[in-house]
């Protein structure tokens, strides 16, 4: 199965359409920095946590570097999802210059 993708240019203008966008890295990496207006699930707690994600859109997944939200993808894309795996990851946000939000979530 072919996995859709996206790079973090095309995700920045995605967000402003209130899109999913789901962070599957642990709790840590998340309060470490993740991108304002996240869903926090982490990968091993998706199979558990499926009536949290959205049925009826498209949902942007992300981690660190990228792995982790392929593996989700994949797992999503199987239980009948729409998703998309994010290039690069949170990295890669970063590394643009994007914003980023910091500490625990509120």
């Amino acid at each position: 199965m072919d996995i859709p993708q996206i790079g973090v240019d095309a995700l920045e203008g995605i967000l402003g359409t209130r899109a999913t966008l789901l962070d599957v890295r642990e709790s840590g990496d998340y309060a470490a920095s993740r991108i304002t207006g996240t869903q926090h699930i982490p990968l091993a707690d998706l199979p558990d946590r499926m009536d949290e994600i959205p049925s009826d859109q498209s949902v942007y997944v992300i981690c660190t570097k990228g792995g982790r939200s392929l593996a989700a993808v994949d797992f999503l894309l199987h239980q009948g999802l729409t998703a998309i795996n994010v290039i690069g990851g949170t990295a890669a946000w970063i590394e643009s210059g994007r914003p980023v939000e910091t500490g625990e979530p509120t």
